[in-house]
């Protein structure tokens, strides 16, 4: 019932910047938080920052002073801006939102729903 469609990722040095967005779309009723998790090569999905609707966010120590989460309520859409990337950054990064949704029938629906992924290399 809700499509998140991310795009942003690609190769950067270490040091340089990169800026996630994510889309979502559907028959949403209402979108309390959205997000980004990564995951990199052999390790388990992590959360990187979340962001409310009421404007508060949180971060990974990992990324705290580095990354930053915003979202255009209007738009339904998050982005992550990444600065002062490091190689240990390197991952699959995954939008995430939690929504409220409606199906075909008219029915309510709460659950957290998945991007595809976008993948983010930070070369050394």
């Amino acid at each position: 019932q809700v499509q998140l469609v991310e795009s942003g990722g690609g190769l950067v040095q270490a040091g340089g910047s990169l800026r996630l967005s994510c889309a979502a779309s559907g028959r949403i009723v209402s979108i309390n938080a959205m997000g980004w998790y990564r995951q990199a090569p052999g390790a388990q999905r992590e959360s990187v920052a979340a962001a409310t609707t009421s404007g508060s966010t949180n971060y990974a120590d990992s990324v705290k002073g580095r990354f930053t989460i915003s979202r255009d309520l209007a738009k339904n859409t998050v982005y992550l801006q990444m600065d002062s990337l490091k190689p240990e950054d390197t991952a699959v990064y995954y939008c995430n939102a939690h929504a409220i949704s409606t199906d075909y029938l008219g029915r309510f629906e709460a659950r957290d729903y998945w991007g595809q992924g976008t993948r983010v290399t930070v070369s050394s």
